[in-house]
């Protein structure tokens, strides 16, 4: 009886099926003579991008991006060498990873790779691609001959010019692995980190010594090894973090020896990778295969540490500051002895489809001891948008109690405010018949940081921060809660909400204080028959 097939099996001959049937349909072949063959041979093995477009025509459908084209002419030119490809989600690190070994095997310049990764699984998984092109890719045998070698497993298989491929699983062992006598001459180690394996140090730190004992020096000392690492940063210590640390630092030799290559999803530039100011205000780093549209229709919907996290190499820690948000009944209106309505404009006019900062307006209240969040705004919207805010807050109101509206209006700001602002309040005024009065906080901000973990965070800790339970369906509110779960020491996550809530307390105690001068800001005082 043959053997009968689990669940995982099944899936992975499905995987194989269609990865083979791709490339049977992709790699149609020129009808071209021995002698033609050897010459556009030549002529593409002197330029690997065109090489590797016309080798796999679908799998490279989409033009190379400039990040793209240096790591592959990086990889191939130098035979010693340490690489790191922090490459974002969606920006092909593994299938370019697979291009240019494939062009270093088939030119002779590679004997014996081994790919290693996070288990035997997944180790077999990335060697897929390489297995599957080697044996039926139709323009690889036209111009190299057949590939599949008497060994040909799909963990473990030859060529048949003798270069060989192993895959295995952190901790596996591969020491001694031998390719008549020649010892490996390439490591590959792909998804090696998990989220998981990230949350112990210790078997991070175990798993980074097999690297660095085991599979390192399988190697010769006399020849040279290409190392090549491809992961996202998904934890502040990783092996990808240690691996890009080292890269770095043989990179600064006199002869360098090494890169740590970082490309997020979008960056405001290619090559200073900084993940607050490339989610706000990036561009798409390939452009040619997503756009500006399509990466935030993607975005939206997952959770933003999700994202910080998988395209912009931005491990946020939920909870580091702020543990957790409560959610609650915020009381009528009309028991707040009056409302602030507080709004942090961040200069930019860009809509919703380019990647600026966040806008961030919210109304909130003080009442016996508690900060409560009542609705509000947090999106990236015009300018025009961002003041209609301030008639929707007026809406919700509805007269229900007095309401003092403020616009952030440091000196950075205040000529965008003169210039922009004021016109923008004017017309309005005049488009809904009613004038609003907002007035600009112009107070000198101490850090950003400091105010907010000084100011809300013992609040929030104290359960005296509340956001509005009947607003949570409202993504603006819940945009505002994941910022205040990702709030951190070196604020490596947008926190426009969150310093907008700080911005709102900080007058609404003011207010406070001039109501009951004597009065706690948080007690329960009672002042003129009224409880604050």
């Amino acid at each position: 009886m043959g053997k009968v097939l689990t669940n995982k099996d099944r899936k992975a001959l499905e995987a194989w099926d269609k990865l083979v049937r791709d490339i049977l349909t992709e790699t149609v072949v020129e009808d071209l003579g021995y002698a033609e063959v050897q010459k556009k041979r030549k002529e593409l093995e002197a330029d690997p991008v065109a090489w590797i477009y016309y080798m796999f025509p679908r799998a490279a459908k989409y033009p190379f991006a400039k990040f793209h084209i240096k790591a592959i002419k990086r990889i191939i030119a130098n035979d010693d060498w340490y690489e790191v490809l922090s490459w974002s989600r969606e920006l092909a690190k593994s299938s370019t990873v697979c291009f240019i070994i494939l062009h270093l095997v088939l030119t002779g310049k590679l004997r014996n790779i081994i790919l290693a990764s996070a288990t035997q699984d997944s180790a077999e998984r990335l060697l897929r691609p390489h297995r599957a092109h080697l044996e039926n890719n139709a323009r690889i045998k036209q111009f190299y001959g057949e590939q599949k070698g008497s060994l040909w497993t799909s963990t473990e298989f030859v060529t048949k010019k003798g270069v060989s491929f192993i895959g295995v699983g952190a901790g596996n062992a591969p020491r001694g692995s031998k390719n008549d006598d020649i010892r490996p001459d390439c490591l590959l180690i792909d998804d090696f980190d998990t989220d998981e394996d990230c949350r112990n140090e210790y078997i991070v730190k175990k798993k980074w010594e097999w690297f660095e004992q085991a599979l390192y020096f399988t190697r010769s000392m006399s020849e040279p090894l290409r190392t090549v690492w491809c992961g996202n940063i998904i934890a502040k210590d990783c092996c990808i973090t240690r691996a890009g640390a080292k890269a770095r630092e043989l990179g600064k030799r006199e002869k360098p020896l090494g890169n740590w290559d970082i490309i997020n999803l979008r960056m405001v530039n290619i090559n200073k990778p900084d993940p607050q100011n490339d989610f706000l205000y990036g561009t798409s780093s390939w452009k040619e295969k997503n756009t500006e549209e399509r990466i935030d229709i993607v975005q939206a919907q997952v959770s933003a540490s999700s994202v910080q996290k998988e395209c912009y190499n931005n491990p946020v820690s939920e909870g580091e500051t702020f543990k957790e948000i409560a959610w609650g009944k915020v009381p009528p209106l009309r028991a707040f002895p009056f409302l602030v309505c507080y709004s942090d404009p961040a200069p930019s006019n860009n809509t919703k489809t380019k990647a600026n900062s966040y806008k961030a307006s919210f109304l909130l209240g003080i009442l016996e001891g508690k900060l409560y969040i009542i609705t509000g705004y947090l999106d990236r919207v015009t300018n025009a948008e961002f003041v209609e805010w301030y008639y929707y807050v007026d809406k919700y109101v509805d007269g229900r109690n007095q309401v003092y509206n403020y616009i952030e209006n440091n000196k950075l700001q205040d000529p965008f405010y003169e210039q922009v602002f004021i016109l923008l309040f004017s017309q309005a005024r005049q488009n809904h018949n009613k004038i609003i009065n907002i007035s600009p906080d112009e107070r000198k901000k101490p850090d950003k940081f400091a105010r907010i973990e000084g100011n809300l965070e013992p609040l929030n800790r104290q359960g005296n921060l509340i956001l509005n339970e009947a607003e949570k369906g409202n993504p603006h509110m819940q945009r505002l809660e994941e910022q205040f779960l990702m709030v951190n020491p070196r604020l490596t996550a947008p926190a426009d909400g969150v310093d907008c809530v700080e911005g709102g307390l900080y007058v609404a105690n003011q207010k406070m204080s001039a109501l009951a001068p004597n009065a706690f800001v948080f007690g329960t005082r009672v002042n003129n028959n009224r409880k604050f």
